[in-house]
């Protein structure tokens, strides 16, 4: 390695981040990394300013999401850092490659609870696969490689990084690191003899594909393994991207609500190949599809990190092997001349068809599920689909249908607010295809200031905001738990078509289901930022059932 003239630890800094092929990040500036802001500017990476520091993580998170590298998120000390906690809880529940870089306060003044001094090792311990704080500028190109290998490789997660002001001021001659690709696990050529031989005595096998680490090819080389061997291919929670949902061999997806067929083929399985998936709270249906510790299925777990093999679950084979490594691999695998269950993925198929075809009838003038199959229709393949969390979700998870793959960007962790910072980082990230983000009327709220991000990138994204004046979800919660006692739920909301008028984007009101359809039209032929909002009836709570309000909202 060659040594590099000496340079501040900001240039240090920014120069590692363009040695690992960092083409954009996502920030909120502030005063306590201004040297590194100052290197940026000469920098060929792309700055996308963010309005909160929330939304700025979410973007870095959903980055990584659709690239498989590390989303860079910068901000401020103190309030910008536990502001952008909320993206780095989704990294980690998610499985997400994200390192956020947060200002700290000169190590001179640490421990005398200066300024918006926190100690992030504490603050972010146990909500990141690692937090460092670096006191030298030498040390910069060594954590940072560190920070990348951390995120990237086993389970991928959230690193954070904190940078005492005074340190990315002073001087050092160091190398950069070289660029960093993360370690593959492989599966051994036993471990594949065993996956043969247990579906070659299986009856009645299925596939669930989950987590992350996953390329095109890969999801590619698994549906034709599953063509091969006959097998019915689920997804687990807001992985519905990891197969293209007109494959004859999709059996739908795990989350919340899923279709009973589905649940009732699980518990008839006596073969469950899990790749890359942890089947944690949501896609198990609250941890009771699969017995615990030991599954009456024979469980076949494929994933990159060894602490997730067993963790919950005890597999009759664990495989510590990426997704795409074992899809590579399988590729090899021949079923029998003839299997067991032949005929039982066109079955599954069929049934995911009748689930997800039809929407039922709501009450009120919009009727949303008739909307969603619209745009099922409607919306490229490729088609970049986002949502935070809320009941309005249930829609988008019954009714439409993923193709490509990384089209879906929806939080795991159901943190509310993702999606319109994730949806502008995609249009930022790929400026031809359609993205649509999805919100609830208190989800928009959480991080609707990033519509003006939108604006001022010239991110033309269409959001479509779900409007029943409450918390939908914590209200069904309320009516099936405590009815007649509705508190904390109600909203008064603001007319957020004007909303996205004031920020110099497009913006629609829609009352009426056939108001739709040209409305959309309507926003993607602006050429701008565009937010439709639709109206719906408070009673059309749920995807599955509307309930009785005991009390008016």
């Amino acid at each position: 390695m060659t040594i590099r003239n000496t340079r501040t630890g900001g240039q240090i800094l920014i120069d590692q981040l363009v040695a690992q092929g960092v083409e954009r990040v996502t920030c909120v500036p502030g005063e306590s990394y201004l040297a590194a802001l100052d290197a940026l500017h000469d920098s060929p990476i792309d700055v996308v300013i963010c309005r909160a520091e929330g939304g700025a993580a979410m973007m870095a998170e959903a980055y990584g999401k659709l690239t498989g590298r590390p989303g860079i998120c910068f901000v401020t000390r103190g309030p910008g850092a536990t502001n952008a906690s909320h993206g780095v809880h989704i990294a980690m529940q998610d499985s997400t490659p994200m390192i956020l870089f947060v200002g700290q306060v000169d190590t001179g003044m640490r421990e005398r609870e200066a300024f918006q001094e926190l100690d992030y090792k504490a603050v972010f311990g146990t909500m990141a696969k690692w937090a460092v704080e670096i006191d030298r500028p030498d040390r910069i190109p060594e954590l940072v490689a560190r920070a990348f290998r951390v995120a990237m490789q086993g389970r991928p997660g959230p690193v954070v990084i904190a940078l005492p002001e005074n340190m990315l001021t002073e001087t050092a001659a160091v190398a950069d690191a070289m660029r960093i690709e993360a370690a593959v696990s492989w599966p051994a050529p036993s471990d594949l003899e065993r996956v043969g031989a247990m579906l070659a005595s299986a009856k009645a096998p299925l596939v669930i594909l989950g987590g992350s680490r996953w390329t095109d090819d890969a999801t590619k080389s698994i549906a034709r393994f599953a063509e091969r061997f006959d097998l019915p291919v689920a997804t687990s929670f807001r992985r519905a991207s990891l197969i293209d949902a007109d494959h004859s061999h999709y059996a739908g997806d795990l989350g919340i609500g899923p279709s009973p067929g589905l649940k009732a083929r699980i518990d008839n399985a006596d073969v469950i190949l899990l790749i890359g998936g942890r089947m944690s709270e949501m896609p198990s249906s609250s941890y009771t599809l699969f017995d615990i510790p030991t599954p009456k299925q024979k469980l076949i777990h494929v994933h990159p990190g060894s602490e997730e093999l067993g963790r919950v679950y005890q597999p009759e084979l664990a495989i510590q092997a990426t997704p795409a490594a074992f899809a590579a691999a399988v590729e090899t695998l021949k079923p029998a001349d003839a299997v067991a269950w032949k005929g039982e993925a066109a079955k599954a198929h069929a049934d995911y068809l009748a689930w997800t075809d039809k929407a039922r009838e709501l009450p009120g003038t919009f009727q949303y599920g008739q909307v969603m199959t619209w745009l099922r229709d409607r919306l490229p393949k490729d088609a970049i689909v986002c949502n935070g969390a809320g009941n309005y979700a249930g829609w988008i998870h019954r009714h439409h249908r993923f193709h490509s793959f990384a089209a879906q960007l929806a939080p795991t962790s159901g943190s509310m607010g993702y999606g319109v910072p994730a949806a502008v980082l995609a249009k930022r990230q790929f400026p031809d295809r359609v993205v649509v983000a999805f919100a609830g009327d208190g989800c928009f709220l959480m991080n609707g200031q990033e519509f003006a991000t939108a604006v001022q990138y010239d991110a033309p994204l269409v959001v479509i905001v779900v409007d029943n004046s409450q918390y939908g979800t914590i209200r069904m919660h309320q009516e099936r738990d405590y009815p007649g006692r509705v508190v904390g739920t109600q909203l008064k909301n603001p007319d957020f078509a004007m909303y996205a008028k004031a920020f110099g984007g497009h913006g629609e009101r829609v009352e009426r289901t056939e108001e739709f359809a040209p409305a959309f039209e309507r926003a993607l032929a602006s050429g701008k930022p565009s937010i439709l909002h639709c109206i719906i009836d408070p009673r059309a709570i749920s995807v599955g059932k509307d309930f009785v309000p005991t009390v008016k909202a």
